[in-house]
């Protein structure tokens, strides 16, 4: 089941059943269509969860032409909501701006 829910999440924002949703719906879509039908769908984030409508409600007067514009639109709504720990990093590196002073290092 949880290969189910990871299938659903991108750039930190679970779908869940709505991943299938928008692939399935015919498009353009209103932005406002697309709320009527789907506002009340739960997206998970890493701060928490959000309704459809909330994330997107700001979105009145756009058309979406694929599921893969509806999910951009929610990724640029979401901001930070979506991103786990603000500043964390899994690229490895100290983390500092300042270079490494050579005598605290050990040979």
């Amino acid at each position: 089941m949880a290969d189910e829910n990871d299938d659903n999440r991108e750039q930190g924002v679970d779908f869940g059943s709505l991943a299938d949703e928008l692939e399935n719906l015919e498009y353009p879509v209103e932005n406002e269509e697309l709320l009527e039908e789907y506002g009340d769908h739960e997206l998970d984030l890493e701060s928490g969860s959000q309704t459809l409508v909330t994330v997107l409600g700001p979105q009145e007067g756009t058309t979406y032409e694929s599921a893969d514009a509806v999910r951009q639109a929610i990724f640029t709504m979401v901001g930070d909501g979506a991103v786990g720990r603000e500043g964390y990093s899994d690229r490895g590196g100290s983390g500092s701006d300042e270079p490494d002073d050579e005598e605290d290092q050990s040979v």
